[in-house]
């Protein structure tokens, strides 16, 4: 990305890693359990296990790495404000595909494209690593925006391709 670009833009995305310190993966992980509340408070979301989600947001970004995966943090103005994270899917699956996880821009945040840059991040990560998809899933009830997002950036309904028992779930990919 040439250098004007990057100042034009309102927000920075870091990569997290092992390496980041204790306060990055304390905001990395409070914006990850900001998600799961969200998701738990709407009433189609009721199965959603946030259980899970504490150990996984208790051992980021293992909790994706060890999935062949990772996680970005988005800071608007220095402010963590942005989460997104993915893993490879099992061949069994969809072979050399990835699943974004965990969208989740804080409402002072939106309307910004973080969303956007979030999500576009791990499409090009997934593209350099030589995926062919990226596969999510998504509740429009809840999140009508993310769903609009995603369909505007070229993701497409597909077959159910986990077990996530929540309700009302849509099915997307987006071919590489």
């Amino acid at each position: 990305m040439a250098t004007h670009e990057a100042e034009a833009r309102p927000f920075q995305l870091e990569e997290i890693t092992t390496t980041c310190s204790p306060a990055t993966l304390a905001q990395a992980r409070e914006l990850l359990l900001e998600y799961g509340r969200f998701v738990i408070a709407q009433p189609v979301c009721a199965r959603f296990c946030y259980g899970s989600l504490e150990k996984e947001a208790a051992r980021l970004p293992l909790s994706y790495y060890e999935q062949g995966g990772g996680c970005l943090l988005a800071h608007v103005h220095g402010e963590p404000t942005g989460f997104v994270a993915w893993r490879t899917l099992p061949i069994s699956v969809a072979p050399v595909a990835w699943e974004l996880k965990r969208l989740w821009v804080r409402p002072n945040g939106r309307g910004r494209g973080l969303g956007r840059a979030l999500t576009q991040a791990v499409l090009d990560r997934a593209a350099a690593a030589g995926c062919k998809a990226v596969f999510l899933d998504t509740v429009p009830a809840s999140m009508d925006a993310a769903y609009r997002l995603y369909l505007h950036m070229g993701f497409e309904p597909c077959a159910q391709y986990n077990d996530n028992p929540v309700e009302e779930l849509a099915y997307l990919v987006k071919r590489l």
